[in-house]
Parts: structure tokens; sequence; C-alpha cells
């Protein structure tokens, strides 16, 4: 679901195998939630990672990532990550994330994530195809 034109939303929740023995996420899970939030906001945009790959040999990989841990998510909460773009050049792509609980908004954590536009057939940085440049410059103009 979108927000408004510069903010994706992706509701989830946190199931058993998420978590410890004690209930409380595990902290890696934090990096999944965000990248099925990431994947979702380009499949509600129509711009697939598949279509990418099959039809630009491309690919977006993580080269760096950032996470602030502000509170625990605990077993069964309803979920929030928001995704929005921060800004993109030629084939870099940086994201502001957060994971949310989804009752009072409570934040949960907070992502800066950095990705790069790799060929698929060869992990050579290679320009982010049109399609996407265009979605992302329309996103980066609304959210001014």
């Amino acid at each position: 679901m979108v927000k408004n034109a510069t903010e994706h939303r992706h509701e989830m929740r946190v199931y058993f195998d998420d978590t410890d023995a004690g209930g409380i996420a595990y902290h890696a899970n934090y990096l999944k939630w965000a990248e099925r939030a990431r994947t979702e906001s380009l499949r509600d945009m129509h711009l697939p990672h598949a279509v990418m790959m099959e039809r630009y040999n491309a690919m977006l990989v993580v080269r760096r990532i950032e996470v602030e841990y502000v509170a625990p998510a605990r077993l069964d909460e309803a979920l929030r990550v928001t995704t929005r773009v921060r800004d993109f050049g030629a084939a870099t792509l940086d994201l502001d994330q957060a994971v949310l609980r989804a009752v009072d908004e409570a934040v949960l954590a907070r992502l800066q994530v950095g990705l790069v536009c790799v060929r698929a057939d060869g992990m050579r940085p290679t320009r982010l195809p049109a399609p996407w440049r265009e979605a992302f410059a329309g996103l980066m103009a609304a959210s001014d």
C-alpha cells in the first residue's frame, strides 16, 4: 500500500520463527523485513526486480546498510515497514526505511540503505534502467 507519493508501506507480522526464546524478534530479521518491503515497493510501482533482470540484465544489490535498533518487536505484533527514496544517481539508490509497530506507529528500527545497480551476468555496476530512473525522479519531485 502506498501512503502517499513518497512513502511505501508494507504490513507484516512477527511470527514465532522470527523470535528468540523470549518472544523478541531476532535482530537480523529486520534486514529480511526491510528487503521484503523494498521488493514490494518496486512491485507496487510496477517495476519488479524480475523485469529489471529479464529486460535489462540488471539488478539492485545492497552496497551498504545501517540499522539503528530503537525498541524490540515482539511475537505476534503487527508491523509496518516504510520505504522512502532519499536520493539516486546513475547507478545508485539510497533509501530510508523504518520498522514501526502498526498499532501505535512507534519506531522499532531505522535503516539507511544504499543500493547499486549491477549487471546480472557479471555484477559490474551499470546505469539504472530508464523506467526506474524516471519513477525515482517522480518520487523525488513529489516529496519536494
